[in-house]
């Protein structure tokens, strides 16, 4: 880091994960991915503090074991699935608050994307200090596997497109091919980093955003049973390097 800035890292683990059951302590390598995030994120050195963010008494004592600092145990009105993350952030921040510890930027490490390494949380940082005073936050995007010009929404017995566009030839965008379609992207959960003041309005990532990229094995998200089956394809693909 050049600047001196104090950051946050904050790992987000609400215990009723719907599609699959617990898969904040699905294990790799004998850790469970709350570990994995921890010990990734203090690796780097760049952090103040590195909290996990739970709801559950059995996941804050899972954070512990792996080294996660002292947080609050967040409320479960704040922890449902429609929950935003605005509302556990600012939850986590106020309790620290009373202590009188303070922080400039807060980074999410979402534990459900078990491949980001120490390397690439530090470029990130890097990236987002070196354009710091023109940006509010950072955050990881992908290409979209589904390109959304393609997709249609059904009212009564038809579809319409949801963009409804033509290209500059007249033809409908639905109706080419991708290749020839405006690049579109896709939040991924390996980082965001953004500064404080935008809780103020109520966002984690205020209006002007920073992209960052990297690897597709890094923007792996855990999500659906079927997640699982390619995760074990990374595992099993470059065991010994994954981490």
């Amino acid at each position: 880091m050049k600047k001196n800035l104090n950051y946050i890292a904050i790992i987000p683990a609400r215990s009723g994960s719907e599609r699959i059951k617990d898969k904040n302590l699905i294990k790799i390598n004998n850790l469970p991915l709350i570990a994995h995030a921890i010990e990734t994120a203090k690796k780097t050195k760049l952090f103040s503090r590195v909290i996990l963010s739970t709801d559950s008494l059995k996941y804050y004592k899972i954070g512990k074991k792996f080294g996660a600092d002292d947080s609050k145990i967040r409320p479960k009105k704040i922890s449902k699935s429609n929950s935003p993350d605005y509302e556990h952030i600012i939850f986590q921040l106020d309790e620290l608050k009373k202590k009188k510890i303070y922080f400039d930027v807060f980074v999410l490490l979402r534990p459900t994307s078990p491949f980001r390494t120490k390397k690439t949380i530090k470029t990130a940082i890097d990236i987002f200090e070196k354009n710091c005073e023109k940006v509010d936050s950072l955050r990881a995007i992908k290409p979209v596997k589904e390109h959304p010009y393609k997709m249609w929404v059904k009212k009564d017995n038809l579809i319409k497109p949801i963009f409804p566009l033509k290209s500059s030839k007249g033809i409908s965008f639905h109706s080419m091919q991708k290749k020839s379609l405006p690049s579109m992207f896709i939040q991924s959960a390996m980082i965001e980093i953004s500064w404080v003041r935008n809780l103020k309005n109520k966002s984690i990532s205020g209006n002007k955003i920073l992209p960052f990229f990297s690897s597709e094995k890094e923007n792996f998200d855990i999500n659906d049973p079927e997640d699982l089956i390619i995760m074990k394809r990374y595992i099993k693909k470059k065991k010994s390097n994954i981490f």
